[in-house]
């Protein structure tokens, strides 16, 4: 059976090179073959000046096969020898991007295209593919080619975090790099009682202490089985009182990559919204149970 290839979107901006790159050396990392591919964007509906809709169309393919062919090179450069192939696809960049991670390793986009508004910190075409993708999605950012040797996974539920956990401990042993997983909370007090006893919640004990010490129990007992098949990886837990994607995207200064999850099909919740508009590395969206 062929190996799934990394596939990586570009469309001729910097941001989508650098991200042919990263994908480039994560797929000679790996050992699998890369796939870089092309959406030309859709027609204008508005034109500036004559044009006939054919020579749009024309336009926008000569754009989509240029940015494959400096994809191309560009990986070639930091991957020498790699097995690389392309592909251009047809219909709305964002369905036709997140559709690559069918039969996928992972799909590789960058945080902003040539189409993005600067006001807009992630990409819409970057976006749908983290929120809809079959296949795990890296948004790769601009800082994306400095060495920390560390991942760090983000984990909300020690319990429900399996496919976050590979991924981050595949990516870790394949780097040679320490792992840290990550569980940050950030309750008040009354969200810790039921409604009825909402009004002595301001009055009632809380220790955050206590909270954090349970959270770390239940995270290591969760790591074990982890350890255990990975036993050359060095990892840690880290227990945080702090906005989960705040949290994350501090690390995300000093990691290799930050991992996290995307639980359901219907799309990203808030705490991963946040930390890819924020996040100043590599962030991987991991589908799970999906």
């Amino acid at each position: 059976m062929a190996a799934k290839p990394v596939v990586v979107g570009v469309d001729g901006s910097e941001e989508s090179i650098l991200a042919a790159e990263w994908a480039a050396i994560e797929a000679k990392r790996h050992g699998l073959p890369l796939r870089i591919e092309s959406a030309p964007a859709m027609e204008p509906r508005i034109h500036a000046y004559p044009a006939s809709p054919a020579t749009v169309a024309s336009a926008l393919r000569e754009t989509s096969a240029r940015a494959l062919k400096t994809g191309v090179s560009r990986a070639e450069e930091v991957a020498p020898g790699l097995q690389i192939t392309t592909t251009l696809l047809s219909g709305p960049p964002a369905l036709a991007v997140a559709g690559c991670g069918s039969g996928a390793a992972m799909l590789v986009v960058g945080a902003r295209g040539a189409g993005g508004f600067a006001a807009m910190v992630l990409g819409s075409v970057s976006r749908y593919a983290a929120m809809r993708a079959a296949c795990p999605v890296i948004v790769a950012r601009q800082a994306t080619m400095a060495v920390h040797q560390e991942v760090a996974v983000g984990i909300p539920d020690p319990q429900d975090a399996d496919e976050a956990l590979m991924f981050a401990f595949e990516e870790a042993a394949a780097r040679h790099a320490d792992l840290v997983v990550v569980h940050a909370w950030y309750w008040f007090p009354s969200a810790l009682r039921a409604p009825a006893e909402a009004d002595d919640a301001l009055e009632a004990p809380f220790h955050p202490e206590q909270i954090s010490a349970d959270a770390a129990s239940s995270l290591s007992a969760a790591l074990e089985c982890w350890r255990e098949k990975y036993p050359d990886v060095p990892v840690r837990h880290e227990v945080i009182h702090g906005h989960p994607a705040r949290v994350l995207a501090n690390y995300s200064a000093r990691a290799d990559l930050v991992v996290i999850g995307r639980h359901g099909g219907s799309g990203i919740g808030s705490i991963q919204h946040v930390l890819l508009d924020h996040a100043r590395g590599p962030v991987a969206v991991i589908p799970c149970g999906d």
